[in-house]
């Protein structure tokens, strides 16, 4: 239904004929005198959700509230035969909400039938609003801001409901006096009391109505679509930023790209001059987002004609009052997204995850808001990323109202599901680090927004949400930030999740935007140890499933490796985050970090002790297999996931004898490593003497000694990454860094047989 056709509903209300507000396009402070001017509130019907009316009387002298139903009766209101309530004149009733409010609700009261004092004309507006809002029961929520009410509709009215007001005229004049409301700057109560009244906790997020509400309300006295072109008129953006979800066909350029994640949206490829350059079209699997016009992921010669620091262009300066009500409203709907989440925390798995996509209306408008360019997208980053809003919010005390308890239930909640929510076990060295951390703190709305897109599992609405303000480089570095002191927890989500696929990709969407920046990847790096936290977060996902390994001799055999049979490794949950530790040692600054400190490489290289010699394979020969397990892919993913794409982004780095010292370090680390497991596995004996059993024949063992050695024949692993590494990086340093061989081979004269061995039983 348009704005202007809201009369069609109100048979019995005749509304006096006025002059039309003129509404100027260009200038809001003349839309705000011009609106003031016009504005006859005195002939002002307003229509209050299930069916009740408000019309002034003249020169605002009095009310009167046309009720649909039944409503309490009061000393100074009276019933009369056609079922209207008249009330007694309001002192200065200028605005619609203005007397409304509780301080002036309290002083309104009446004789209830019977003598007992009542609420008065302000009750029965709040008893209107209840039944509209909560599918008929009066009073069925209370305000945040103060009043009471009691559950039957009773004495004491409520600011929440009782500064309501949606006018029959049209919402573009309400929309008008509650941007001249904003524009004062001082307190706004007729908004608070409207948003109150639209976040009533019995009103679905969702409700189109409300939704409709806030646009108009918004844009400040001008029509929705006209308010659009005004801010974007202002834009002026160096960024593209286009948010696309899976299965969306993008570009990648190599010959611009500074990052090999680099992509771009259809629009800005068509629009640069990509003549010649090694690029390639794509189908999204994860999503992404369009780097066009960032200097730190692409270079600016293949930026599209409408982005790049050189195509912003010097515009007027914004109006003042434009983003008034925006600037003014913004906390609240920012707010009200985190009480849905907070409501369906304590929801069953099977639950959570559609309640979580239930919002998706509200946050496509969020979107919307976003979409409208930087100075609005301004307005809401520096709303997510502001402590004292969200110290505004969790300190504020929750009165004993209905919408008072709703709010700290909600707390309640919140604070339960961070509780509970998984927490990592690092070493004890490293308990220290804030990204390691056992308990959660959240200090902005972002935070606490990213806290329940990891609770929820990455729902598709809130990470493309999120993702759409990442223009603004100061969000895009809390965004960082606050990602990396929850990176941790990103194992348990996954463990957990039915549909770790879907997830994986998910988080790969928003973490490949974060970690791509060279700079804000180096400097997470330097400030959260974001390194550490990887490589710690990926060994305690692997360290769960690890079993004891069966080459040799499994009784003297004390090495363990990973179980290829388990769910972690057949649904590749270790996928998102072997695919950030890629990303990130793609950056020079962030492998010379890795390689410089002796702690990172230790840890690397126990963990690629978990994949030495995993997932043996036993020759059969005395009957047929017809179907191979399983396993057998798993662990070939695995090992070029997690160990081989980062060493080749390691070697990457290394092209000249700068870092030749560096090189030796990364070499001694594979000899010993590689010496520690050949003891662990109790490999000691180089001897191929026992080939002389015959292995690939059906055994018939003489002795213990040579049943043994026919056993070890029998069983290979394909998967060395330790003598990979070692093989690659002697490679490297003989070939491109100018070192010599005899400095890097094994100096131990016994050690290079040892390593031979287990190579060569895969080639036999």
């Amino acid at each position: 239904m348009d704005e202007d056709d809201n009369l069609s509903g109100i048979e019995d209300v005749e509304q006096p004929a006025r002059e039309p507000v003129p509404m100027a396009q260009d200038d809001d402070d003349e839309v705000v005198e011009n609106v003031n001017a016009d504005v006859d509130l005195s002939s002002v019907v307003y229509m209050l959700p299930g069916g009740n009316t408000i019309a002034m009387g003249a020169a605002g002298s009095s009310l009167t509230i046309t009720a649909s139903g039944a409503a309490a009766g009061g000393g100074a209101t009276s019933r009369n035969a056609a079922g209207e309530i008249e009330s007694r004149p309001l002192a200065n009733s200028h605005s619609p909400f203005h007397d409304w409010d509780s301080g002036s609700l309290r002083a309104v009261g009446a004789a209830a039938a019977g003598g007992a004092p009542a609420a008065g004309l302000a009750a029965e507006v709040a008893a209107g609003l209840g039944a509209g809002a909560a599918g008929g029961t009066a009073g069925a929520a209370a305000g945040a801001a103060g009043g009471t009410a009691t559950e039957d509709g009773g004495a004491k009215p409520s600011f929440f409901f009782g500064a309501s007001s949606f006018s029959l005229r049209s919402r573009k004049e309400v929309a008008a006096l509650i941007n001249t409301e904003c524009c004062r700057g001082g307190p706004t109560p007729d908004l608070d009391s409207i948003m109150d009244t639209l976040f009533n906790p019995g009103t679905a997020i969702d409700n189109p109505d409300n939704i409709e509400w806030i646009r108009w309300l918004i844009a400040g006295g001008r029509t929705p679509q006209e308010f659009v072109k005004i801010v974007r008129s202002y834009d002026n953006h160096a960024k593209c930023g286009l948010v696309w979800v899976p299965h969306v066909v993008a570009y990648r350029c190599r010959t611009c790209g500074i990052s090999p994640c680099m992509s771009i949206c259809r629009d800005c490829f068509k629009k640069g001059n990509h003549t010649n350059h090694d690029f390639n079209m794509f189908l999204s699997q994860a999503g992404g987002a369009c780097d066009c016009g960032d200097t730190s992921v692409m270079k600016a010669e293949g930026f599209c004609s409408d982005h790049g620091i050189n195509n912003r262009v010097n515009r007027e300066p914004v109006p003042n009052n434009l983003l008034a009500v925006a600037e003014a409203i913004m906390p609240k709907l920012l707010f009200r997204l985190l009480q849905h989440f907070r409501e369906h925390s304590d929801a069953t798995l099977q639950v959570h995850t559609p309640n979580s996509y239930s919002c998706e209306e509200f946050a496509n408008m969020l979107i919307d808001l976003n979409n409208m360019g930087e100075i609005m997208r301004k307005v809401m980053t520096r709303t997510l990323i502001n402590t004292q809003v969200y110290s505004f919010f969790m300190e504020s005390p929750c009165q004993d109202t209905h919408n008072g308890r709703f709010l700290k239930a909600n707390r309640e909640k919140y604070e339960d599901a961070v509780n509970r929510f998984p927490s990592p076990e690092p070493p004890d060295e490293y308990r220290h680090l804030p990204a390691l951390g056992e308990k959660l703190v959240h200090t902005t709305l972002l935070e606490e927004f990213i806290f329940w897109t990891f609770k929820f599992e990455f729902p598709q609405t809130l990470v493309c949400f999120l993702l759409n303000m990442l223009p603004d480089q100061d969000y895009k570095e809390h965004l960082t930030r606050t990602f990396v002191m929850h990176y941790s927890r990103i194992p348990s989500v996954l463990e957990m999740s039915r549909d770790p696929d879907t997830l994986s990709n998910r988080v790969v969407h928003m973490s490949v935007q974060l970690f791509s920046n060279e700079s804000l990847a180096l400097k997470m790096v330097n400030e959260l140890s974001l390194l550490h936290v990887m490589i710690i977060s990926l060994k305690l996902m692997m360290s769960k499933i690890l079993i004891q390994n069966t080459l040799h001799d499994p009784g003297k055999n004390f090495h363990f490796v990973i179980d290829c049979t388990r769910q972690v490794m057949k649904d590749h949950c270790y996928w998102p985050l072997v695919s950030d530790f890629n990303n990130v040692l793609s950056h020079e600054s962030v492998a010379l970090v890795f390689l410089r400190d002796d702690n990172l490489i230790d840890m690397w290289f126990q963990f690629l002790q978990m994949l030495q010699g995993m997932n043996v394979n036993v020759r059969e020969t005395a009957s047929h297999v017809e179907f191979e397990p399983n396993s057998y892919y798993a662990a070939f993913s695995c090992e070029l996931e997690a160990s081989a794409y980062p060493m080749w982004s390691i070697i990457s780095h290394l092209q000249d004898g700068t870092h030749a010292h560096l090189a030796k370090k990364i070499i001694n680390y594979c000899v010993t490593t590689l010496h520690e497991w050949l003891d662990s596995i109790y490999f000691m004996d180089a001897r191929l003497s026992m080939v002389r059993a015959q292995p690939w024949t059906v055994m018939n063992p003489v002795s213990k000694r040579n049943s043994l050695f026919q056993e070890e024949m029998m069983q290979a692993s394909f998967h060395f990454p330790l003598h990979r590494y070692l093989a690659a990086f002697i490679c490297q340093a003989v070939t491109k860094m100018g070192i010599s061989l005899s400095d890097v081979l094994p100096s131990r004269p016994y050690l290079l047989p040892l390593l031979m061995i287990h190579p060569l039983r895969v080639q036999v």
